[in-house]
């Protein structure tokens, strides 16, 4: 969003002049090989599909081509992150995650529902919901701590992206705080 040419008929409202850099943002690998081609950052949507993380960024990285905007990859991923104060509660909460994805999969879309003790569930309904959620982040404050710099030392981000999924609003604020605290 730069500065608008003479003849230019589209214009970014707000944006024009505000030299906002441009990222690519995708969960496959047509978008990282499109991010390095274009030589731009690449985002990459692990909440979304985990499966292809570890491919798309190699593609991503392995295919880039140095631009006016990056000399040299930039990689960010985003990933659910469900904190509490204890392994035990985050992993109740993360219940809320679990039946949004587990109504998808039976076809049934809703809004966020309250977390629950357990899941209706069949052994294959299970194995797509923890697909799905293959990239999350779940527990306390240590496990959260841990499992973060896993994340990040196993894809070699520059920066991670936190996508927490909650019922309530405070145990979202409390997530957010929680990894604030353990990102220090």
């Amino acid at each position: 969003m730069g500065t608008p040419e003479p003849q230019q008929r589209v214009k970014a409202i707000p944006g024009q002049n505000t030299h906002v850099p441009v990222w690519l943002l995708g969960s496959s690998g047509y978008s990282a090989q499109l991010a390095a081609q274009l030589g731009l950052p690449f985002a990459f949507a692990a909440q979304f599909a985990p499966g292809y993380l570890f491919e798309a960024l190699r593609l991503y990285r392995d295919n880039f081509r140095p631009s006016e905007h990056l000399a040299r990859p930039y990689a960010m991923v985003g990933l659910p992150v469900m904190a509490a104060d204890s392994d035990a509660m985050a992993h109740y909460l993360a219940t809320t995650a679990q039946q949004k994805f587990l109504n998808m999969i039976r076809g049934q879309r809703t809004q966020s529902l309250p977390p629950v003790e357990q899941l209706d569930w069949t052994p294959m309904e299970r194995t797509q919901v923890e697909q799905f959620l293959g990239a999350a982040v779940i527990g306390g404050p240590e496990s959260v701590k841990a499992g973060l710099e896993e994340i990040q030392a196993r894809t070699g981000a520059d920066e991670l992206m936190i996508n927490s999924d909650f019922y309530d609003h405070a145990d979202r604020l409390r997530s957010y705080e929680i990894v604030a605290e353990v990102a220090r």
